[in-house]
């Protein structure tokens, strides 16, 4: 992320106090719209989407989608690449295996899934730019469920691109409007460490060949590794999701950066394809433009997909949030953010095997808060029968994560020593 640097007029104004003004829609940024994490419920009391059937060739295509009941829905289009998102209530999706792999004229594949409480969606990848002819939802009759039905047509990319930007505009605000909650601000001058377990919801992440899920396995050590930061009593935590809750990655980073966290920690499990070879171990990534090597560039692109995998539009994200205010300040928290990491992966040597070079760097969206020194851990690879093997482990997971909380340990000794602060 390269920023502009302008010249700064006399006064005197705090990295603290802009950058938050940034983070919090001041006048340095315009407000961006997000999806908002939440539970996903058991199932009950919801609707249920029972099956899924698509029809039409490269002409005219059909999605329909068999309902318990009638529901209100929003559909849009998004481009690059080419999607069609429908919004619905919360939904309880029992769709036949592989259901989405495939596709029919127009549609490529779709994907769905929880986006937040109360709220799932269906994202759509079509093969090229369509347009959304119908978008509705028949009542369920005698012989019939209840049905959405969603009839696209083809279109040339200039007129896709022109419905986006008028037909689309309101649907979007209203499928992506939240209340930005106020940070809490209780007196507790501990440091706060946020979490921050990738994927969810519609995003599944990476999936071992036996069928797990990576945003289950991470969820599950972030869970494990709050536990362990709690009974210390040193530090507050919080998490970005604490369950099956899509989060698009910029929501991750204002997350953090509206608490005015003092670590940031992200975490996730790599894969890697048979025909590329074999990996293992767990490796830790901070910040940079240009990756550390090819393996990081490999896997910053891929982690970076998550918004359009889970259909958000990011087109509002502002290139330029603070200058050169900015620019400085990421550089000391660069600093930080290395510190961490290599604190973090000798301790981690103690119970997991480590990658070949288990510290890297590559360009990461969730790693951009340029006021919170932030890391993202792979734990291991969900391809490698030994590193599965321990991230389904509950016992594994407390020996894993009483090692970070001694990195987490060693960072902020100092740090607290220097400021005259005693943890609790």
């Amino acid at each position: 992320m390269r920023y502009n640097k302008r010249r700064i007029g006399a006064g005197f104004v705090t990295f603290r106090s802009v950058l938050f003004a940034c983070a919090t829609g001041g006048a340095l940024l315009c407000g961006c719209a997000a999806l908002a994490a939440g539970s996903t419920g058991a199932g009950e009391g919801y609707p249920v989407a029972s099956d899924v059937r698509i029809g039409g060739d490269d002409k005219a295509t059909r999605f329909v989608l068999d309902l318990s009941q009638k529901i209100d829905i929003a559909a849009f289009t998004l481009a690059d690449p080419y999607r069609v998102v429908i919004d619905l209530p919360q939904v309880t999706f029992k769709l036949p295996a592989n259901a989405g792999d495939h596709g029919r004229g127009l549609i490529k594949a779709f994907r769905y899934g929880l986006v937040m409480k109360g709220g799932s969606r269906v994202v759509i990848d079509t093969r090229g730019p369509v347009r959304i002819d119908k978008a509705f939802v028949l009542a369920a009759t005698e012989d019939l469920p209840a049905r959405l039905v969603v009839e696209l047509a083809p279109t040339d990319r200039d007129s896709f691109l022109r419905n986006i930007a008028l037909e689309d505009r309101a649907a979007r605000a209203i499928a992506t409007k939240r209340v930005r909650p106020e940070p809490a601000d209780d007196g507790d001058l501990r440091p706060l460490v946020v979490l921050d377990p990738g994927h969810g919801g519609i995003d599944t992440g990476s999936r071992a060949r036996s069928g797990e899920n990576e945003k289950d396995v991470v969820l599950a050590f972030a869970l494990a590794l709050r536990d362990a930061l709690e009974r210390s009593g040193k530090y507050r935590v919080a998490l970005t999701r604490a369950d099956d809750s899509f989060v698009p990655l910029g929501e991750r980073v204002r997350f953090a950066r509206e608490r005015h966290a003092s670590l940031f920690i992200s975490i996730h499990a790599d894969f890697l394809p048979p025909s590329e070879g074999q990996a293992d171990g767990a490796s830790i990534y901070t910040l940079s433009e240009r990756a550390s090597d090819a393996e990081a560039a490999r896997l910053a692109e891929s982690e970076n997909k998550a918004d359009a995998i889970g259909g958000v539009d990011l087109s509002a994200e502002p290139d330029d949030v603070a200058n050169i205010l900015v620019d400085l300040a990421q550089r000391e928290t660069k600093v930080f953010s290395v510190q961490f990491a290599h604190a973090a992966m000798g301790e981690l040597r103690t119970v997991a095997p480590l990658h070949q070079h288990p510290v890297k760097s590559a360009g990461f969206k969730v790693l951009t808060a340029p006021d919170v020194p932030s890391v993202l851990l792979e734990l291991g690879y969900m391809s490698s029968r030994n590193d599965l093997a321990h991230l389904t482990s509950a016992a594994w997971r407390e020996r894993a994560a009483a090692a970070l909380l001694k990195a987490v340990d060693a960072y902020f000794a100092p740090r607290l020593a220097g400021a005259g602060t005693e943890a609790r």
